[in-house]
């Protein structure tokens, strides 16, 4: 060993200053390569190893990486895909590896980008967000038409000729937007958000010009499909050429195959509805006119079989003087009758000499009611007896007599009990005194003992 001082590292403190000196340098850096060795556990990371035609380095994604920031991939990775990743290098110190932590990823490649399609137009399929029983109706005829597209280009001057010349007076609300490059798909996503918050919007078409696959990118990500599933208005997509398919199309309530389809499909035709209105009204008049003749027919009809209304009244008439005739005829029989009846009672009654048996009748009233005038006379005689003695035994019973001769009854207040004993009351108490001649009130300011 010579003079100057040694230092010695163990093997943990010179893979923490290699891992402090790589993830300084390459702090983020973007890296393209061919995914091999592809590792799913059960954890929910993503392992494999990136690698090119010379070299390869091991990378991961965490799981974590599908929340944060919704930089979901819109794609599934896969065994051998050529893939451009944004990552930071990091060095697992245990076993002394550096590898990539990746923090955004994108297909390479026209491949690619249709694998990337295929896997995200299933994965939407399979949640139900082209079933075609969450399709919302178009609007007939809409007041107000929102427009989400590039303010300058060939689409909106497209869009709004034929809205111009089907149907001059509806409204076009357009939100521009960006259809490709980086901020598109943000754009495109608040630019739903934006129509839905100023309201009165019947309808929506999203469109753009044709492309390549890479142009049509922002039309083919889930965050502007979503968007078009979560419109409570309806979602026409007009994007690319007749060919192109692309998920905004599915995802939309209508596709039109170009924008100015999608505006033919948006509004009618002023004059085609004018004259589907004049003809309509024709249809009606006509329709109008032989329902009338047909109700002609029939009341004419109904005349000649129906009879003469003052015929039938006339027979009514004589119907009706035929029956009184017969009730009358019938009244008069049936009064004779009951005369005769009455005379031979009379006769029976004369006959039987009922005079005598009134007199009878009234000697024998006369002789009861003297009898029973005795009696009364008798009976109220001995009830005026006894009225007398029993009136003058309850005089003599009669706590009054006793009031007369200086006594009182004293009753305590306010129960109005009678006071036989001064135990029975407390100074201070109010007592009510009854004397032969009225009666006072009083207050117990003193009780003597017995």
């Amino acid at each position: 060993m010579n003079g100057s001082m040694t230092v010695i590292l163990t093997v943990s403190e010179l893979n923490e200053q290699i891992g402090n000196i790589l993830e300084t340098r390459f702090d983020m850096l973007w890296v393209e390569g061919e995914v091999s060795n592809l590792r799913r556990p059960s954890s929910g990371h993503l392992y494999f190893t990136l690698k090119d035609d010379k070299s390869q380095i091991r990378a991961v994604i965490f799981r974590s990486f599908a929340g944060r920031n919704n930089r979901r991939p819109f794609f599934e990775i896969e065994e051998g895909m050529h893939i451009l990743c944004r990552a930071r290098l990091a060095v697992y110190a245990p076993r002394g590896e550096y590898q990539l932590i990746l923090d955004a990823v994108e297909p390479r490649g026209i491949g690619a980008l249709q694998k990337a399609y295929e896997q995200l137009k299933a994965r939407l399929q399979a949640e139900g967000l082209f079933d075609p029983s969450r399709k919302k109706p178009i609007p007939f005829l809409p007041r107000r038409i929102g427009v989400i597209t590039s303010p300058t280009g060939a689409v909106i001057r497209d869009i709004l000729n034929v809205t111009a010349r089907r149907f001059p007076s509806v409204s076009i609300v357009i939100a521009p937007v960006r259809v490709q490059g980086a901020e598109s798909v943000r754009e495109i996503v608040c630019a739903f958000h934006d129509l839905h918050e100023l309201g009165n919007i019947d309808v929506l078409i999203l469109a753009r010009g044709g492309g390549s696959l890479e142009d049509l990118a922002a039309f083919n990500d889930e965050s502007v499909a979503r968007a078009i599933c979560a419109s409570v208005i309806p979602v026409i997509s007009a994007v690319g050429h007749e060919t192109d398919f692309t998920i905004a199309d599915f995802a939309a309530d209508l596709r039109a195959p170009t924008p100015s389809a999608a505006a033919e499909l948006a509004v009618p035709n002023l004059n085609d509805l004018k004259a589907w209105l004049v003809g309509t009204q024709t249809r009606l008049v006509n329709l109008f006119c032989r329902r009338l003749d047909q109700d002609r027919e029939e009341l004419t009809r109904y005349r000649e079989r129906l009879k003469d209304p003052k015929r039938i009244i006339a027979g009514h008439r004589l119907a009706l003087d035929d029956r009184w005739e017969r009730c009358s005829f019938i009244e008069q029989q049936r009064l004779s009758a009951e005369r005769q009846k009455l005379r031979q009672q009379q006769i029976r009654l004369e006959q039987s000499g009922p005079l005598g048996r009134i007199m009878s009748a009234r000697l024998e009233v006369e002789h009861l009611k003297n009898r029973m005038i005795s009696a009364c006379r008798f009976i109220l005689e001995r009830a005026a007896k006894s009225w007398s003695v029993n009136t003058t035994l309850l005089d003599s019973l009669s706590p009054l007599a006793v009031l007369q001769r200086g006594y009182s009854i004293t009753r305590d207040l306010p129960e109005g009990r009678i006071v036989r004993d001064a135990a029975m009351l407390r100074t201070g108490d109010s007592v009510e005194i009854l004397v032969s001649k009225g009666r006072f009130q009083a207050e117990v300011t003193r009780i003597f003992p017995k």
